[in-house]
């Protein structure tokens, strides 16, 4: 083994690595305000996932289970991250936990913020094709856009700035106004793919220690979420109080107090 790699007598070991994997609709960026909360030395890497931020978005796809899964897989290969900590919101969860179960030998750990196992439904996804065609895009201005996600779309049930502040971030300007960094069809295509099924199948093949964490006020209630950890073989169980879906964005001191211990559990020798 070449001198100065891990490996290497009297060499530092390489800080263990983190993946991040934002929901559906959000990028890398989003999970800033709680990531630079952690302590200890982890190795952080965010990803824009396809169709998502930065990333490419081909008119063609694929946008199935099988692609987000097999990118975070390279990712975490090619950027030397494995074993690797898994830490995912919504779709992102998923994807962790899908990734988890089919390569156990790339994680090491993994976090689960505020994404069902139950299937949704078909009405869930008209609904989610209802919503979209009620954006009233292009925005006129950034304000414009804080303006309708925080208060102004009918999904609001009381003024949310945060919500506002966390659609801003995937904006981009355009000669007729702000429209969004993704494509509304390409994210609706994306959540075709799990939405229908059930995941407790994937869940129950997790082996590696996971964190199931939840807002009080998210989308997973917490009976499902304390089924989940009775399902997964080394579940762990913590909420977020006040905390709504965007939990990591919206309330990242909470979030980084109830992951950090997980963390240093996990990624300590």
């Amino acid at each position: 083994m070449p001198p100065g790699t891990a490996g290497a007598p009297g060499a530092q070991a390489p800080a263990p690595g983190v993946l991040l994997l934002h929901g559906l609709m959000g990028h890398a960026g989003h999970w800033a305000p709680a990531v630079r909360r952690l302590t200890g030395g982890h190795r952080i890497v965010a990803l824009d996932q396809r169709g998502h931020g930065a990333s490419e978005k081909p008119a063609a796809g694929p946008f199935t289970r099988e692609a987000y899964v097999a990118d975070a897989a390279a990712v975490v290969e090619q950027l030397g991250l494995g074993p690797v900590t898994l830490v995912g919101h919504s779709m992102g969860a998923l994807t962790a936990w899908q990734l988890a179960a089919e390569r156990p030998d790339l994680v090491r750990a993994l976090v689960i913020c505020d994404m069902r196992a139950s299937a949704l439904g078909a009405a869930s996804q008209r609904a989610w094709q209802d919503w979209f065609r009620g954006w009233p895009a292009p925005f006129p201005s950034l304000e414009a856009v804080h303006r309708w996600f925080g208060d102004e779309d009918p999904w609001v049930e009381s003024p949310n700035p945060a919500r506002g502040a966390f659609f801003a971030e995937v904006m981009a300007e355009h000669p007729d106004g702000w429209r969004p960094v993704f494509d509304p069809e390409q994210m609706l295509t994306s959540r075709e793919t799990w939405v229908h099924d059930a995941h407790w199948d994937s869940l129950a093949q997790v082996r590696c220690p996971t964190l199931v964490v939840r807002g009080l006020d998210g989308e997973l209630g917490r009976a499902e979420a304390q089924e989940m950890v009775r399902v997964l073989p080394h579940g762990a169980y913590a909420e977020i109080p006040d905390a709504g879906h965007l939990l990591h964005y919206t309330h990242p001191e909470a979030w980084s107090e109830a992951v950090e211990p997980f963390l240093n559990g996990v990624l300590t020798p």
